[in-house]
């Protein structure tokens, strides 16, 4: 099992936005030193807590102080955006990169940014589905493109003058393109189905109860057209790993906790946008029932380097196997606890996890 990093991320509103885009950069400084295999940063337009307003540009500014680390958006929401912007920025980032890109995508989470864009009221999986195939069409076809869509029309015919150039948009670095990845939330997800049919990767999402990411996977295999490996499934998890006990109560659990901020903000957005099923095991019960101190008790994993791999385990007894632990970004209340986390999750947790997995027999089922 790999180990990636994935954050949206989630700060204090009142926290200085100079030093928050500092740390969020830091951490992945600290994944890419650690050996963490990838890393995923989630971009919102309209929500101060959640600010990092373009993954592309904050990514690129991390591409001269990486050196392996393959760096992911996590996600574009393309409804939000215009295809051929989007095609041509993702081919210059992908090639900025030199191919340590992972394109990740989705139709966007956030209400206050479906109505900024103009997308409230619209049927947001259409004009997202409408946005890739334009932008897959622009990467893989020839100027002048002529792309009708109910959403979008697209070309350069009027304009286009080939011998100089004009009219003619960059490609990507990778062909025919960057690997795709869809963020997934919904038990029995349709984007997992669609993601299937398409050959596209899936990440399922770290604030969903483990009966609903198993579906994830279930539902993507049954629309595959072929048995999918699952080694290509990244599963975000939010992990705390201390040195004792205590601290990881106080630090994951407590009134100060930067975990119980995180799910304070993404508890109550959702449900308010009518998601609480995300949260219930049984549908059965009121919105009432989805707290705070439920979703860090039911969410969190946190504790030692033995309870960690212990509870890990048993969350991958409950979904089946994957291929990435996508570790998840929290603010850093405390710096020193936040790295010792990351250092203890890449050199001790993760090793004794694939030590507990095993290595697959010849003509096994690929285990991960």
């Amino acid at each position: 099992m790999n180990l990636g990093y994935f954050t949206m991320p989630v700060h204090p509103p009142g926290r200085d936005y100079v030093e928050t885009l500092k740390e969020d950069r830091g951490a992945i400084l600290l994944a890419d030193e650690l050996g963490f295999t990838e890393a995923f940063v989630g971009e919102h337009v309209t929500d101060i807590a959640e600010s990092v307003t373009d993954s592309t540009v904050f990514l690129a500014s991390l591409a001269p102080v990486t050196n392996n680390i393959r760096l992911g958006t996590g996600t574009v929401n393309l409804p939000n955006g215009h295809p051929a912007a989007i095609a041509t920025k993702i081919a210059m980032l992908d090639t900025i990169l030199e191919g340590r890109f992972v394109f990740g995508v989705s139709p966007g989470g956030l209400p206050s940014d479906w109505e900024v864009f103009g997308n409230l009221d619209l049927d947001r999986r259409e004009k997202f589905l409408e946005c890739m195939d334009h932008v897959l069409a622009i990467w893989t076809g020839e100027p002048p493109y002529d792309l009708v869509g109910k959403y979008w029309s697209i070309s350069t015919a009027r304009t286009m003058i080939p011998e100089i150039g004009q009219g003619i948009m960059v490609r990507p670095y990778q062909r025919p393109h960057p690997p795709i990845v869809v963020t997934v939330v919904e038990p029995s997800s349709q984007s997992a189905a669609e993601a299937a049919r398409r050959g596209w990767g899936i990440i399922s999402a770290n604030f969903l109860l483990p009966r609903w990411v198993r579906t994830h996977w279930e539902t993507y295999e049954a629309a595959a057209g072929s048995l999918p490996d699952r080694s290509s499934w990244r599963v975000a998890k939010t992990v705390l790993v201390t040195d004792d006990e205590r601290t990881a109560r106080e630090y994951g659990f407590g009134p100060r906790s930067p975990y119980r901020h995180y799910y304070d903000q993404l508890g109550f957005k959702l449900v308010r946008a009518g998601r609480a099923n995300l949260f219930k095991a049984d549908p059965g019960l009121p919105d009432s029932a989805v707290t705070t101190d439920t979703l860090v008790e039911q969410l969190v994993i946190a504790g030692t380097v033995d309870q960690v791999v212990e509870q890990l385990l048993a969350f991958r007894e409950q979904i089946g196997d994957f291929g990435t632990l996508l570790y998840c970004g929290i603010d850093w209340a405390d710096a020193r606890i936040a790295r010792r986390s990351m250092e203890l999750m890449a050199e001790q947790v993760m090793p004794a996890v694939n030590r507990a997995i095993g290595t697959p027999q010849p003509g096994s089922d690929p285990k991960v």
